[in-house]
């Protein structure tokens, strides 16, 4: 009995951070398309995306708000598609995507989920280098505001410029997301996705540290060999 609630509630962690696995990827690939505005909002995104093309690596802090949680820590990427979080709340909490395995550690589950990714695959659109054209195809970018930098909020002496991707078709997983990109560094500080189901995951990001020629084994993770192991959790039910 015990051991099939033990199961029952793993599964419910694992659905649960489905949709958030898939909007930090959208984040990770959010960060390698935007830059430098001129007149469309469509060419303000590709000359951003020329501009995070040429990024060797970076390393940044950020919070998320999701699901009334809040979360924080360090995310790393190095060019083409290595990426890992280290959280600081929840504590010892780490995604890591290698290039062909997605690994997820819960230390409050005592759970490893796991997820190999194909190149050809619903998951991996995402997480490739193919998955930013598939962003501008699938999303019409439009400028929130307006061309012109705003303050990042009410109160803000940060200026940057707000984009709106929406989706062109209803079987994308987000209904939107916005975008806020730092006027002078060109970088993204703040991203916003929202699901079909009304879900909302707020992403923040701040003091960048670009081309630190951050080494492969920054992304190699073991996860602790006591938790248990879920393979295919992002399509299995």
């Amino acid at each position: 009995m015990l051991k099939n609630k033990f199961k029952y509630n793993n599964i419910i962690v694992m659905k649960k951070y489905r949709s958030f696995i898939v909007a930090a990827f959208v984040f990770a690939l959010s960060s390698f398309a935007f830059g430098q505005g001129i007149t469309t909002a469509s060419a303000y995104f590709k000359t951003v995306s020329d501009y995070y093309a040429g990024l060797k690596d970076y390393e940044a802090d950020f919070d998320i708000k999701a699901d009334k949680q809040e979360m924080t820590g360090k995310v790393s990427y190095k060019k083409d598609n290595l990426l890992r979080m280290d959280f600081t709340s929840p504590e010892n909490q780490v995604i890591c995507y290698n290039g062909d395995m997605l690994t997820i550690y819960l230390p409050d589950a005592a759970a490893v989920l796991q997820q190999a990714v194909k190149e050809d695959g619903n998951a991996a659109t995402l997480a490739t280098a193919a998955g930013l054209a598939l962003m501008s195809r699938y999303y019409s970018v439009a400028y929130e505001i307006g061309q012109a930098p705003v303050p990042l909020e009410e109160g803000s002496s940060e200026k940057v410029v707000k984009l709106v991707l929406n989706r062109r078709n209803t079987s994308e997983a987000f209904r939107f997301i916005k975008l806020a990109i730092n006027a002078e560094t060109k970088l993204i500080r703040r991203v916003e996705a929202v699901t079909t189901r009304g879900e909302s995951f707020i992403f923040n990001f701040t003091e960048y540290k670009l081309n630190q020629d951050l080494t492969e084994q920054r992304f190699i993770y073991d996860p602790p060999s006591s938790a248990n192991n879920y393979n295919n959790f992002l399509f299995s039910e």
